[in-house]
């Protein structure tokens, strides 16, 4: 049976792999469920950090605001 999720291979010093499995336990799913929920975490953590970094170029002292009714018709 083929699967649409892909395969990654990686390799986990000892107690990378102690904590992952101490908490997928404690959390009841398997080892890979848990990091995979653990990379998708640290993904949106990144993807924050990126859009911050974006919005603090457009704030500065000259900036101009809409409000929200102007910006969404509403």
């Amino acid at each position: 049976m083929s699967t649409t999720k892909s395969r990654l291979n990686i390799s986990l010093p000892d107690d990378t792999k102690k904590v992952l499995l101490s908490v997928s336990k404690r959390d009841q799913m398997p080892a890979a469920t848990k990091a995979v929920r653990l990379m998708e975490i640290g993904l949106e953590v990144e993807e924050d950090d990126i859009w911050d970094k974006i919005a603090a170029k457009r704030d500065h002292k000259d900036s101009k605001f809409y409000p929200h009714s102007e910006v969404f018709n509403s």
